[in-house]
């Protein structure tokens, strides 16, 4: 599932390969991944422009827009995310498969039916972006609303990581999770930073010192630094320990699994009691 050190390198990808590229084909035709837009309304207006600059916020991407050649006034963002199985691919003119840092990777290194293919944009020089998504759960939509999301897990600064982890009865995993407070931490790195931390998933956030805050931090970023140098999320050192009959890695005891804010976690018996 991309979670934040995915949905960067997704950034990177369409910063490295798909900037000032002339649009001159969209295919919007999934209205469930386009909604609420209606067929012909991103194409309409995406025609003639290139994308600028790619921004993100947590989990969220959204792609700044030229003017054209009729109206040099900038075009509208496109919001893209990538929600949980999608994938940006990118191919040059010969419609090899582009990679972070220019590289060709081998051309459909990974076998796609076409209608996976959710959302497609064409390029003058005959290369495409495609958010490629085999279960259907991401979105591409104009002008996204990034304001009900909180500071990016990547640029929270601790003063204010502490703050929103000082207060209130809500797990502190549930916490994580919450999006509004904290952008871009996902069920994988939440019990990751939780073990990294020996914090109690199920903890209430007012029970935390300033000092356990202050370690949560740290694993937070720690997490992501190692999560997007290994390859994502799913590298995490507990990640291969969360199933039946597995023990903790640092000490041995046996790992518990639970729901916390209504997702799947899992949490040593000992140090995360």
């Amino acid at each position: 599932m991309p979670e934040l050190p995915e949905v960067e390198t997704a950034r990177r990808l369409i910063a490295d390969q798909a900037l000032h590229r002339t649009i001159v084909g969209v295919d919007d035709a999934d209205t469930y991944v386009t909604r609420p837009h209606t067929p012909g309304q991103l194409r309409d207006a995406l025609l003639g422009r290139s994308f600028t600059a790619v921004r993100r916020r947590g989990k969220s991407i959204w792609v700044e827009t030229s003017g054209t050649g009729e109206d040099p006034v900038p075009g509208p963002d496109l919001g893209i995310h990538l929600g949980m199985s999608g994938r940006i691919v990118i191919t040059g003119p010969g419609g090899e498969e582009a990679t972070e840092g220019g590289g060709p990777r081998r051309r459909d290194a990974q076998p796609r039916k076409p209608e996976w293919d959710r959302f497609t944009i064409e390029f003058a020089d005959g290369g495409r972006l495609a958010l490629f998504d085999t279960r259907r759960l991401g979105r591409v939509r104009l002008n996204p609303d990034v304001n009900a999301l909180g500071p990016d897990a990547e640029e929270i600064t601790q003063e204010e990581f502490r703050q929103r982890f000082s207060t209130g009865t809500i797990a502190v995993k549930a916490r994580l999770l919450d999006q509004s407070k904290i952008a871009g931490v996902g069920n994988l790195l939440a019990d990751e930073v939780l073990w990294q931390a020996r914090i109690s998933p199920a903890a209430p956030v007012g029970s935390l010192r300033p000092a356990d805050a202050d370690r949560l931090y740290r694993a937070v970023q720690a997490a992501l630094k190692s999560a997007a140098a290994r390859g994502g999320a799913h590298t995490g050192e507990i990640i291969p320990f969360r199933h039946e009959g597995a023990r903790c890695p640092r000490d041995g005891a046996e790992m518990k699994h639970g729901t916390v804010g209504g997702r799947s976690t899992w949490w040593c018996s000992r140090e995360q009691a």
